[in-house]
């Protein structure tokens, strides 16, 4: 089988993809903006439209410290944020002056078929240059036979100067369409912080 590249010198020249290559594009479909915020929500263009999407969280920065940044799902247009779900979660960390570093599972933020929040990040700090910056991976949310899958990636500092990244994956485990995603913290508004819903083609 040969493989198809394309290879013009001049990216504007290219008018067409060679045949059998695919392209894959990420439509903007909502950005929400956080400012002294009790939770960010996305409650509309979550549907059939994309059997992917993608919710980039850029420079969230909470008011109060040490806290924990969380989210969840919706089946009623953002009524009820309280979808069962059953999740794992990986961290590893290492401290700026160095002293210290580790990874491994986090079992006290696992969700075992529970409909509370799922965390995404923990311990993190309000220092003024902190921003919690992350993406969340949703699979057919509409789809009515199989439960939803997700992932979620993100990096984050935490209050005792560490820099963390967390790695949660799980399923929402409904068949209903899951239409609506909402962040908040365990305590305090969002101080800051940009959203960005995107469909994948």
């Amino acid at each position: 089988m040969a493989i198809k590249t394309a290879n013009d010198q001049s990216m504007t020249a290219i008018t067409s993809l060679p045949s059998g290559l695919s392209a894959q594009s990420m439509i903007l479909l909502a950005t929400e903006t956080a400012s002294s915020s009790a939770t960010i929500s996305f409650t509309s263009n979550i549907d059939s439209t994309y059997k992917e999407y993608i919710i980039k969280y850029i420079n969230v920065h909470p008011e109060t410290d040490n806290v924990q940044f969380e989210f969840n799902g919706s089946t009623d247009a953002g009524s009820n944020y309280n979808l069962t779900k059953t999740t794992t979660f990986f961290s590893a960390y290492h401290l700026e002056d160095d002293t210290a570093t580790g990874v491994g599972y986090e079992t006290s933020k696992d969700l075992a078929q529970a409909t509370g929040v799922q965390d995404i990040s923990f311990n993190t700090g309000n220092d003024n240059d902190v921003g919690i910056c992350g993406t969340i991976h949703l699979f057919d949310p509409s789809n009515t036979t199989f439960v939803k899958h997700f992932y979620v990636t993100m990096a984050d500092k935490t209050e005792n100067n560490a820099s963390a990244t967390r790695f949660i994956a799980g399923y929402f485990n409904t068949t209903n369409d899951v239409d609506a995603i909402q962040f908040k913290f365990d305590s305090g508004d969002i101080d800051a912080g940009t959203f960005k819903l995107y469909g994948v083609v």
